[in-house]
C-alpha cells in the first residue's frame, strides 16, 4: 500500500501535469480547429444560461480557493492571525457554497442534455466522461466536508498543503503527508488530478483561451475608419 501510495500522490501528480502541459500544447499545434466550446445553444438555449453561470462560478470558486489554500505558504497564514483551524472552517464554508452552487450548475446542464434529443445526437463520449467525472469529483469534495467537520483543528489542513507545495516545488516525500489521510480525500485527489489528464482531450481546453483573453483588456483600441 505505502508503493501504491507513493505512486499516486508522489509521481501521478507529474504525469497528470505533463501530460496537460504537452497534451494541450500539441492539441493547439495540430487541431486548432476542435479548439472550442462545442456549444449547444443553437439547439436549445433553455437552461443554458442559468446552468453554466452556477457551473462557471462554482468551478471557478474552487479552483482559485484551492489554489490559493493549498499553495499558499503556512507562515503567510500565521503572518496574517490565520489559525490552521480557522483556514480550515473557511475551506469548508467556502468551499460547500461554490460546491453547491457548481453542482447545481452541472445538474442542469446534465438535464439538459441528456433529455434533448438533438443535443444527445451532437455529445461526444468525451463530453459525457467529462460531465460525469466531474459530478464524482465533485460529490467526493463535498462529501470531504463531512470528514473535516469531525476534527477542525487544521491539522489536516495542513499535511493537504505540504503535500501540494511538495509537489509544485518538486521536493521528494509528497506522498507521505497523505500516508494516514481518509480514502475519501484520496479519492478526490485521484480524481482531480485525472481531470487534469482527459483536459487536453476534451472541450475543456477552451479554459485556456478564457485566461489568455484576460490579454485584451491591455490591447490597443481598434481603429475603424468609414470609407
Amino acid at each position: 500500500m505505502s508503493g501504491f501510495n507513493q505512486f499516486l500522490f508522489g509521481i501521478y501528480p507529474y504525469i497528470a501535469l505533463t501530460i496537460f502541459f504537452a497534451g494541450s500544447l500539441l492539441r493547439f499545434e495540430r487541431e486548432q480547429y476542435t479548439w472550442k466550446t462545442d456549444s449547444s445553444q443553437l439547439l436549445r438555449s433553455g437552461q443554458l444560461r442559468i446552468g453554466s453561470i452556477c457551473f462557471h462560478i462554482g468551478i471557478l470558486g474552487l479552483f482559485f480557493g484551492h489554489f490559493v489554500g493549498l499553495l499558499t505558504p503556512a507562515a503567510v497564514w500565521h503572518m496574517l492571525g490565520i489559525s490552521q483551524g480557522t483556514k480550515q472552517v473557511v475551506a469548508m464554508v467556502a468551499g460547500g457554497v461554490m460546491g453547491a452552487l457548481c453542482l447545481i450548475g452541472l445538474l442542469i446542464l446534465l438535464q439538459r442534455r441528456l433529455s434533448d434529443p438533438r443535443i444527445i445526437a451532437t455529445t461526444r463520449k468525451g463530453d459525457m466522461l467529462l460531465l460525469w467525472w466531474l459530478l464524482a469529483t465533485l460529490l467526493l469534495g463535498l462529501s470531504t466536508i463531512w470528514v473535516s467537520a469531525s476534527h477542525t483543528d487544521g491539522a489536516l489542513m495542513g499535511e493537504l498543503m505540504q503535500w501540494a507545495q511538495h509537489i509544485v516545488t518538486f521536493r521528494s516525500g509528497a506522498a507521505q503527508f497523505l500516508a494516514d489521510a481518509p480514502w475519501l480525500f484520496k479519492a478526490h485527489l485521484f480524481m482531480g488530478m485525472s481531470v487534469f489528464v482527459i483536459f487536453p482531450f476534451t472541450r475543456l481546453v477552451h479554459v485556456w483561451s478564457g485566461f489568455a483573453a484576460v490579454t485584451y483588456l491591455g490591447r490597443a483600441w481598434q481603429l475603424v475608419r468609414p470609407r
